[in-house]
């Protein structure tokens, strides 16, 4: 059976077109930076985001978290939206691996509060930790964009303090196509930049973290020390080239299929989508009778569609390139059917 998988965007498989770059790749080893591969990686992901260098790394995670590696010492404060992928997801490697403390603000949908970050920043006092990073995620995980006027007015706050401002972009290029900017402008107001490649661009491996050359430097130790020194890794990159080179301007076309499937949802009675929260690619939704969701997901599952079982009480279905619109017409389709048994 092919399988409908709208769990998340991180389930994309790579494009044919990916699998003959990987099989023709040239490559080094890239610990001694001799690969040409991921050279040519580096360079075209720094550009996409205007940032000066750029390193490869294996994953979104590895990616934030060498970033609060890099940009801190053990016992700083970082400054972080409690509801943030770093936060929630990250199984607490910013107290492993960079020895941080997180100071969490509230965010409302995942946009800040520039007053509240304002009031977590600590005076100098020999009680507490020295405030050097403010961490912002654009996109945000909970379906949002985090607008430029925001972003300048953070940037303009954290600098003015002497901080750094880390950018979790896992989805920045999702975060462009809704703001209708460019990648580059939204990293424009941030010192380091991490984004993947694995998610809506559908590369199998792999996300970038970006910044000056002399932050990436830094990183590039800081990467082999966590056990990111990958050797021959150009095979990867390969793939990642395509999606930056092909799949950046198609993901518009998931933001519309999930205003499709929004609309087609919301058109149920037993179903209440969150529509402040209607930015990107997700599409997060609550149903308004009771019934026991490990039925619905083990019934969805038996007819062909992959979900994730609720958090809370609320669904998020997510577009990617391999579902069709007729795809999400079959999956509101079994909702319905779903309800009316």
């Amino acid at each position: 059976m092919r399988y409908i998988d709208i769990r998340s965007d991180t389930v994309t498989l790579p494009t044919q077109k990916m699998r003959e770059a990987m099989y023709k790749a040239e490559v080094g080893d890239d610990v001694y930076e001799d690969d040409p591969t991921v050279k040519k990686l580096e360079k075209l992901a720094a550009e996409k985001v205007g940032k000066k260098a750029a390193l490869f790394v294996p994953s979104g995670t590895f990616g934030n978290e060498l970033a609060l590696f890099t940009h801190t010492k053990r016992g700083d404060e970082v400054i972080v939206d409690r509801n943030s992928h770093i936060v929630l997801h990250e199984v607490g490697a910013s107290a492993v691996i960079a020895g941080v403390q997180l100071r969490e603000y509230i965010s409302q949908n995942g946009i800040p509060d520039i007053d509240e970050i304002n009031s977590l920043i600590r005076d100098e006092d020999i009680h507490y930790p020295p405030t050097t990073l403010i961490c912002l995620e654009n996109a945000h995980g909970m379906g949002t964009v985090v607008n430029l006027e925001i972003m300048k007015k953070i940037e303009e706050l954290a600098h003015s303090k002497g901080m750094k401002i880390h950018l979790d972009g896992a989805r920045i290029f999702n975060a462009a196509c809704a703001l209708g900017v460019d990648a580059k402008e939204i990293a424009s107001h941030v010192d380091s930049v991490m984004f993947c490649l694995s998610k809506g661009l559908a590369a199998p491996v792999g996300s970038i973290l970006a910044g000056t050359k002399e932050f990436i430097l830094k990183a590039r130790k800081g990467r082999k020390l966590m056990g990111g020194g990958m050797r021959q890794v150009g095979f990867l990159a390969a793939a990642g080239i395509v999606a930056l080179e092909e799949m950046v301007d198609r993901l518009c076309e998931d933001h519309e299929n999930a205003d499709l499937l929004a609309r087609s949802l919301d058109e149920i009675d037993e179903v209440e989508v969150q529509k402040d929260r209607r930015d990107i690619n997700m599409v997060f939704f609550r149903f308004l009778v009771k019934f026991d969701d490990k039925e619905f997901v083990s019934y969805m599952l038996e007819n062909g569609v992959k979900i994730n079982p609720p958090e809370e009480g609320e669904y998020r279905f997510v577009t990617n390139k391999d579902v069709s619109r007729e795809d999400l017409e079959k999956v509101v389709n079994l909702v319905k059917r779903f309800l009316k048994s």
